[in-house]
This record gives C-alpha cells, sequence and structure tokens, in this order.
C-alpha cells in the first residue's frame, strides 16, 4: 500500500518502525496509518527561478518618510499623551460607573420580580426632625 516513495515518517506513531524493537517493519494497514511520501518541490524553471537583480540599497524609498529639519516638539507630545491619558481614564471610570450601575439595578429588578418586599433600602436620617 506504499506508494514506493521514501518513507520519512508515519502518521501513526504507534507503528512499529525498523530498527526499534529489534523486530522488522511492518507494512502498515489502514486502519494504524499510511506512509506519507516527502517529495521536496524544486524551483520553476524559467523567469520566476531567477532571482531579481539586486540594488547597492534595497530599502531606497524610506527616504520619503525621513524626518525633516525641523525639530521635534517635546511639550506638544507630551501634553497630547497627557490628555490622551486622561480621556482614556475618563472613558475607563465611566464604564466602570455604568457597569455597577446596571449591576444593581438587575439585582433590584430580580429581587421585585421574585416577589419579595424591601428590596431597595430607604435612607432613614438617624435624628429626628426637630418640631
Amino acid at each position: 500500500m506504499t506508494s514506493g516513495g521514501p518513507t520519512i515518517g508515519r502518521i501513526d506513531s504507534r507503528a512499529p518502525r525498523a530498527g526499534r524493537g529489534g523486530g522488522p517493519a511492518e507494512a502498515p494497514s489502514d486502519e494504524r496509518g499510511r506512509v506519507v511520501p516527502f517529495v521536496p518541490r524544486h524551483g520553476a524553471p524559467g523567469p520566476r527561478g531567477v532571482p531579481p537583480p539586486r540594488s547597492e540599497n534595497p530599502v531606497a524609498d524610506l527616504d520619503r518618510y525621513a524626518h525633516g529639519d525641523e525639530p521635534d516638539d517635546y511639550r506638544h507630545r507630551m501634553i497630547t499623551n497627557a490628555l490622551a491619558l486622561a480621556l482614556l481614564a475618563t472613558l475607563t471610570a465611566g464604564g466602570l460607573w455604568i457597569a455597577s450601575t446596571m449591576a444593581d439595578m438587575r439585582k433590584n429588578q430580580d429581587c421585585v420580580l421574585s416577589g419579595r418586599r424591601g428590596c431597595t433600602p430607604v435612607p432613614v436620617p438617624l435624628d429626628p426632625p426637630s418640631r
């Protein structure tokens, strides 16, 4: 059941191999796996097989992205980074507040829908109002 190609490995690792266990290698059956031949491919003949000519600088197009003569404005960059950090902190705090509020509302709704009373606490002042 082999294809006649070179034997590199078996799909089933439990199958005996030649040189191990002292016994001869058995022909693989469909239940135990099959031999998968490995034949390396060679480059296609013609223009595809020929590498392109090498230039002196393989990345010559990066010159257009080079930094100009003007210096970096580090103060402006730091202010922008600080504002971005403040914005992200505000968004994170707002998201946590919304998630907490939604969890409290869900807890109160579950309590009311289950038929219980006194689901939400009522704040009571410690000292009675004076008359």
